[in-house]
């Protein structure tokens, strides 16, 4: 099978260390990749998607009349789908298509990994999305949000938020913790997702690239918490995203995601089997292990994602980011809209399920 393009971010510099989580060079292809802009979510090259999405290709010639039988527009649009799946497994089998060296694959995205997360989005969590608006159209940004719900759902059903509802069809990269990446086969998907490891190198190319980036400071703090603590905000670390987001000259946009907290209600955790097993936490919920796999299967809770009004970074000077007392001012200020907003979301809704 023939390897994929690898587009760099730029042509005058390589990387001098790799990460886990990173694309390598290609081999084999006879010479370097070609160089340009990291493609997005919506940069995907027209022949591309009018091969991968049958609703996107140009109508076929109307039949003529008196055809045979089954000639017809559903009969056309049956046939461009199946041309444009076969299409799609063409490039997958020799090769031809691009991942950034991140290992985004672009089209992967849209066309198999949203298409797999959708359904839950929209009929199982039945997500309600809030000011998506306050996410720029273009250029960079830095998402900064809750964390919670024992598996980290929450920044996959963000990810479909900011994809589906945005005007510019934004595509949001997410910052994930290193067992992230040392994981088989969830390593494979979160790169080929476009997320990437949590430090702020990364972070800072993705913003001065013009991608949307999503960060949730808590880490596990936040997503192992016990449900007697949920939707209390744990502490946000060193404030590092706030220096990232200073020095690329981005916005910071708060986000707040109520019902992730009951998808799986934490009540204990084996700290032992935890250790044993090199794993921050390992949850102990009603169902699971009682009930075995089936335990595993999270709960139907209504969600809702509010982004929050973007907090503008790029008047302050380059050294700013240096200021631990700006540092502090800003976290503390994200920290206590994204509070107060989560507060407010749970006095408007209804019930945990509808």
């Amino acid at each position: 099978m023939a390897d994929a393009k690898v587009i760099p971010f730029d042509d005058d510099r390589s990387r001098a260390r790799r990460r886990p989580g990173r694309a390598e060079e290609p081999s084999g292809t006879g010479g370097p990749a070609a160089v340009r802009a990291l493609p997005g979510a919506r940069e995907v090259p027209e022949e591309a998607r009018t091969e991968a999405s049958g609703a996107e290709a140009p109508e076929a010639p109307e039949a003529p009349e008196g055809g045979g039988a089954g000639a017809g527009p559903g009969r056309a649009a049956w046939e461009r789908r199946l041309a444009g799946g076969l299409a799609f497994l063409r490039r997958r089998v020799t090769g031809e298509y691009e991942v950034d060296e991140f290992g985004y694959d672009a089209e992967l995205t849209d066309q198999v990994l949203m298409s797999m997360l959708r359904p839950l989005y929209e009929k199982y969590f039945r997500v309600e999305v809030k000011g998506v608006e306050n996410i720029p159209e273009k250029g960079g940004a830095l998402i900064v949000a809750n964390h919670s719900g024992t598996l980290p759902l929450d920044g996959l059903m963000m990810q479909v938020a900011v994809h589906d509802h945005h005007p510019a069809g934004r595509h949001l990269r997410l910052l994930a913790a290193d067992l992230v990446f040392v994981l088989p086969v969830v390593n494979e998907l979160a790169r080929k997702a476009g997320h990437t490891l949590a430090c702020a190198e990364d972070a800072e190319r993705l913003l001065r690239a013009g991608e949307v980036v999503g960060v949730m400071p808590e880490g596990f703090k936040g997503i192992g918490k016990p449900f007697s603590e949920r939707y209390k905000l744990q502490r946000f670390g060193r404030g590092g995203f706030v220096s990232t987001a200073l020095r690329a000259g981005v916005p910071i946009v708060p986000c707040s995601i109520v019902g992730a907290e009951e998808i799986y209600p934490m009540i204990g955790n084996a700290k032992t089997l935890a250790r044993l097993l090199g794993l921050p936490y390992v949850p102990v919920t009603p169902t699971f292990p009682w009930l075995g796999p089936l335990g595993m299967l999270p709960l139907p809770t209504k969600w809702t994602i509010q982004f929050g009004e973007p907090i503008p970074t790029d008047s302050y000077p380059p050294e700013a980011a240096e200021d631990p007392m700006l540092m502090f001012n800003l976290t503390d200020q994200v920290r206590e809209q994204i509070q107060h907003t989560l507060y407010k979301l749970l006095v408007q809704r209804r019930s945990v399920f509808f």
